[in-house]
């Protein structure tokens, strides 16, 4: 049986970052991953383009149990931290919209500088390693693989990640162990995903996309606002805008049951509503068809959004229809299309600052296995990074 110092499960952006930060601790160090190649979810990520982080880093993006957490670990591992981090390794990296991207574009040369640096410090890489089990037993970790391969560490940090992309590595399979080692799991969802509605004009309109503003109301309560791409799609909605307010709605949807899910859409939101309606007013009075009433201002299909309503010529109901539109949500696509997991390790079970274990001494934990969710924009990635390096400058 092989024997290492730390263990890491998981070989994506929190595994690699506690390898190197482990391993110029003076560890020996070895990473476990299932998959046949590290990082499969970072060369995804950003549609190919890897958005590592983003300028402004703080906990408030992040799901309101974790901030603490979150906190400790960026007054660590920060935004200036991270930037240096990438630096020293020889990326270069620019900056759009505060988000941070490697300057080729590509989430390769992020991979690439990763490897270059796992291979500089001689880190082994067990890979097509599913593990089975995971057991503690004086002050040792023995950690299986389905295959039957068994190696042993003191200090152990598993950062397997969520359950969103099951065919990029993370499958939720590590939940079950670590439960059994005496954590709490609160149950992951699918988050940044799209929607799923019995709508016709979905159908309709599908492959149609346009800049609107969404709220996602619970028990006709606004939890959350977002404004971007809306797309229609043949099974609902789809596009950025969804995406920024599908987290909640997932949540009330997948784990607490809630029926009582609205989204609310103002397909026009560079005008408000008095301007729209005195120009609708303006084109029934110059008796436009009623086909057209929108042209212009939407696309042309658009006029679907209030037909068979009885308010052709109707310019306020036109208005709503198009201002303030509810759609009841159905359900949520499910983990294939979801960007990233809600859910995970109760952050309750983790120790601010170190991400030691509170009830099993010398487990750590890193990444998206805990119940940390960010907005889009590099907010997971910049948790994985941190959270990482810091389980491996702890453990």
């Amino acid at each position: 049986m092989e024997k290492f110092s730390t263990v890491i499960i998981g070989g994506g952006a929190g595994g690699i970052a506690a390898a190197i930060s482990a391993k110029r601790r003076g560890q020996s160090v070895a990473i476990c991953d299932r998959m046949p190649k590290l990082g499969k979810k970072i060369l995804a990520s950003g549609n190919g383009r890897c958005n590592l982080l983003n300028e402004k880093l703080d906990e408030s993006f992040y799901n309101p149990p974790a901030r603490p957490l979150v906190r400790s670990i960026f007054e660590k591992f920060g935004l200036g931290e991270m930037q240096g981090f990438f630096k020293e390794l020889g990326l270069q990296t620019y900056s759009e919209d505060g988000r941070i991207f490697p300057r080729t574009n590509q989430s390769s040369s992020v991979m690439k500088v990763l490897e270059m640096e796992l291979d500089r410090l001689s880190v082994p890489r067990e890979l097509n390693f599913e593990v089975k089990g995971i057991s503690h037993l004086n002050g040792k970790f023995t950690i299986t693989s389905k295959g039957g391969k068994s190696i042993e560490c003191e200090k152990l940090i598993v950062a397997a990640g969520g359950r969103s992309y099951p065919a990029l590595g993370s499958d939720g399979s590590c939940y079950k162990m670590v439960e059994n080692l005496g954590h709490k799991i609160v149950e992951p969802v699918p988050a940044a995903v799209p929607l799923v509605l019995k709508e016709r004009l979905c159908h309709v309109l599908q492959g149609q996309k346009i800049a609107a503003s969404v709220k996602s109301i619970i028990n006709q309560r606004t939890v959350c606002e977002s404004f971007g791409d809306l797309l229609f799609t043949n099974y609902g909605l789809s596009g950025t805008a969804i995406l920024d307010v599908s987290e909640e709605i997932s949540i009330a949807i997948n784990r607490q049951k809630v029926k009582d899910v609205l989204v609310s859409v103002d397909m026009v939101p560079f005008m408000n509503k008095d301007a729209l309606r005195s120009e609708i007013s303006k084109r029934i009075k110059d008796r436009w068809k009623a086909e057209d009433l929108l042209a212009g201002i939407l696309p042309n299909k658009f006029h679907f959004a209030f037909e068979g309503k009885d308010m052709a010529f109707d310019a306020g109901k036109i208005t709503d229809a198009v201002k303030s539109r509810i759609f009841k949500v159905v359900e949520t696509k499910r983990w294939n299309e979801a960007d990233f997991t809600a859910g995970g390790i109760d952050v309750k079970y983790v120790k601010p600052c170190t991400l030691e274990s509170t009830v099993v001494k010398g487990l750590y934990f890193a990444g998206e296995i805990i119940d940390v969710c960010g907005k889009r924009g590099g907010y997971n990635l910049a948790w994985a990074w941190a959270s990482g390096f810091t389980a491996g400058q702890t453990a």
